[in-house]
């Protein structure tokens, strides 16, 4: 098998694990939120979708109707070989993985308005790219659902404001999404750079597992904050009440312009779908996120 055979059946298998089931640190969140509310309305979605989490994993079927936007994020090696063999391989995997799942096709082009009906389309699968040490290729697919998607806000803070406008801009953010984005959710949340830099970088932040502690000391404690803080909204799991609206913050920033302050708010549902590999020059596959037997 050549490298760009191997990169699609590897994608392949990373939408099936990604749709089937969450990472292990999305699961224990959810789990312990079940034990610790105690809204009854919250305590019954919470139980609804632990059991719907089960489902998909035993019967190998996605966990939400909604497919999403399907996202890949690839760190390829320096000195990797064949790196231009990925994106066709990231594409045909992604049809495949359509029919073979199955998942449901989102991708529309919205000037014809017509479904290609194998979620790709111009731009999509969307690729992000970075380049690391070595000589093997880490790829991780987020499908981001639409709902999410939906409410995620991007502002252009005084800067004057700093931190503290930070706080109230990404609470706002939370309040104004409210049932939409299907609490509990998991934010994403940048600032500084530009427009564009903030909003990429809060959407990468969902990617960090909400069991890893952010290695800047003011970052970790900027999150603990603000997750007290979208808790304490009430909007509760699916808006129904209670105290788990946010399971988990990833914050992150960029350096500004004095002018500017950007911030963002990526949102990602309680089905906070993600599946990561890395492929060795030697071919061996090594499943990150998931227990691959």
């Amino acid at each position: 098998m050549n490298f760009e055979q191997t990169t699609e059946m590897v994608a392949g298998k990373l939408l099936r694990l990604a749709v089937t089931e969450l990472p292990k640190d999305i699961k224990e969140a959810l789990q312990k939120a079940y034990q610790q509310e105690t809204s009854s309305a919250g305590k019954t979605q919470l139980k609804a979708i632990l059991d719907n989490i089960e489902l998909a994993e035993k019967t190998q079927t996605p966990m939400c109707q909604d497919t999403g936007t399907i996202i890949f994020y690839v760190k390829a090696g320096a000195e990797a070989k064949n790196l231009d063999k990925i994106p066709n391989a990231l594409r045909n995997a992604t049809k495949r993985a359509t029919t073979e799942v199955p998942l449901r096709p989102n991708a529309v082009d919205p000037l014809e308005l017509k479904n290609s009906g194998d979620n790709t389309g111009r731009n999509i699968p969307f690729i992000n790219w970075d380049i690391i040490p070595g000589d093997a290729v880490e790829i991780t697919v987020q499908p981001k659902g639409g709902g999410s998607e939906n409410v995620c806000a991007m502002g252009m803070l005084s800067p004057g404001e700093g931190i503290k406008g930070l706080k109230k801009f990404v609470i706002d953010s939370v309040i104004n999404a409210g049932s939409k984005p299907c609490p509990p959710n998991i934010l994403g949340i940048a600032f500084g750079g530009g427009a564009d830099i903030a909003l990429k970088l809060a959407k990468k932040a969902l990617l960090r597992p909400i069991n890893q502690p952010n290695q800047n000391l003011e970052l970790a404690k900027l999150e603990e904050e603000l997750l007290e803080a979208a808790n304490s909204t009430g909007i509760g799991p699916m808006g129904l009440g209670g105290k788990f609206t946010v399971i988990g913050v990833n914050v992150d920033y960029a350096a500004r312009h004095p002018a500017s302050y950007p911030a963002a708010v990526a949102f990602n549902c309680w089905a906070a779908r993600r599946a990561t590999a890395q492929i060795h020059p030697n071919g061996q596959v090594e499943y990150m996120t998931h227990d691959v037997r």
